[in-house]
């Protein structure tokens, strides 16, 4: 479980870095993240959009990410081994700061409610608390609202509903975060009231965000994600831009740096943001229409230019010389969102979350492959395991490495 005083080093030596500070964020510098849950933390798909997020949005903070999910867990544990082994080996050793607990989904058993089933979810998940609680009395808890089950877009398959299940064991954690002090997400509803625009907006697509109703697909994930950092206080900004046609200095430049702004032939500048969009899979239709069924660029992603000035007509927008898109002056007076584009911050962030997926995949392999099935069974393996850790310090620091500012050219010139 050690890790590498060098990669300390390098996230150090960013941490130094200039920043503009998020003050209200709740990760601080130094923390680490342990995410535990059932198959659904255990896809690694809301959990990386989180860590991707905060390495991207804050490239000079240093906050370690570890993803403990198992599939089909209860509160009672599951087929990782009963829960004061999954929280002794899984959670406790990695010393976090924080701990997010996602489970539900199958302790409601997919029927309809039953008083037992719940009092024993309730139970075990107060066991949880207090176990964790006891390991690690400084520790931040995020208690997390289950995500649902798809009743919106295909029947019900009893009288109200499963999902209606899952509202209510949501109340009794939203309850006990208030009775215990634990801060508080929910990921039920938020991608509920998704599901239902996209269901409005097109059927047979909005079927595929949870194509078996239980595991979200990437689009489904993002939302859950958003909710997440929303419950962080995650800042939806990235960064603002305003120029004026007539200018050489910027109207208004918040988490960038502006210069050498020029009009020879149109309008042209450098510009280096001190954060990174989300890297959206525009491409996945099912992803874009929850993105666009949703608040998610709004609250999360607003990667803002604004241009006034400009003579009537259509211009074309490239960054770096690749062409960003091409806007009216009203559209470009208004101000457009340029996280939802393809661009070279956006391609930077994919970079970003590539390396994100790769460590997740690596620390998975380890844990999975190496260390749980051979616990207990003699054989000498942990040289093995501190190799895979030395490979996933290698390339956590890439990571953190690719995330950080860049400066790019930009240009701006009307279509004849």
């Amino acid at each position: 479980m050690a890790r590498l005083p060098w990669l300390f080093a390098v996230l150090a030596s960013l941490a130094a870095l200039p920043s503009f500070a998020q003050p209200n964020f709740y990760l601080k510098d130094g923390d680490t993240v342990v995410f535990y849950g059932d198959s659904i933390t255990d896809q690694r798909l809301y959990t990386a959009f989180t860590e991707t997020y905060t390495v991207t949005r804050f490239p000079h903070l240093r906050v370690r990410f570890v993803h403990s999910g198992w599939g089909g867990d209860r509160v009672t544990g599951g087929g990782g081994g009963p829960i004061d082994l999954r929280l002794r080996r899984d959670v406790i050793p990695f010393r976090p700061t924080v701990v997010t607990i996602m489970l539900g989904m199958n302790d409601g058993h997919y029927r309809s409610y039953d008083d037992a089933i719940f009092d024993q979810f309730a139970n075990g998940y107060r066991g949880i608390v207090s176990s964790l609680r006891t390991a690690l009395p400084d520790l931040r808890i995020t208690a997390i609202e289950p995500s649902p089950y798809d009743d919106v877009t295909r029947k019900p398959l009893f009288e109200g509903g499963y999902n209606a299940v899952l509202v209510r064991y949501g109340q009794f954690i939203a309850g006990l975060a208030s009775s215990q002090h634990l801060d508080l997400a929910d990921l039920n509803s938020p991608v509920t009231a998704m599901l239902a625009r996209a269901d409005a907006s097109n059927p047979a697509l909005a079927q595929k965000i949870l194509p078996d109703r239980v595991h979200p697909g990437p689009g489904g994930h993002l939302i859950m994600a958003e909710a997440l950092l929303k419950a962080w206080n995650a800042p939806a900004l990235v960064s603002d831009v305003s120029l004026d046609a007539a200018r050489t200095t910027p109207v208004r430049s918040t988490n960038a740096t502006i210069s050498s702004i020029s009009r020879d032939g149109g309008l042209h500048w450098s510009e280096t943001d001190q954060a990174l969009p989300m890297p959206v899979d525009w491409k996945d239709e099912a992803a874009a229409l929850a993105v666009h069924s949703s608040d998610f660029l709004d609250a999360l992603d607003r990667e803002m230019l604004t241009v006034t000035g400009l003579e009537a007509g259509r211009y074309t927008l490239k960054i770096d010389d690749s062409p960003a898109g091409t806007f009216t002056s009203d559209q470009l007076s208004a101000g457009i969102n340029l996280a939802a584009y393809d661009t070279p911050m956006s391609r930077q962030a994919a970079t970003v979350h590539s390396f994100t997926v790769k460590h997740n995949a690596i620390h998975f392999a380890r844990w999975r492959s190496v260390q749980v099935p051979l616990d207990g069974e003699g054989f000498d393996d942990a040289a093995a395991e501190s190799a895979l850790d030395h490979l996933e310090d290698q390339v956590i620091a890439a990571q953190r490495m690719a995330a950080q500012p860049r400066d790019h050219h930009y240009d701006l010139v009307r279509e004849p």
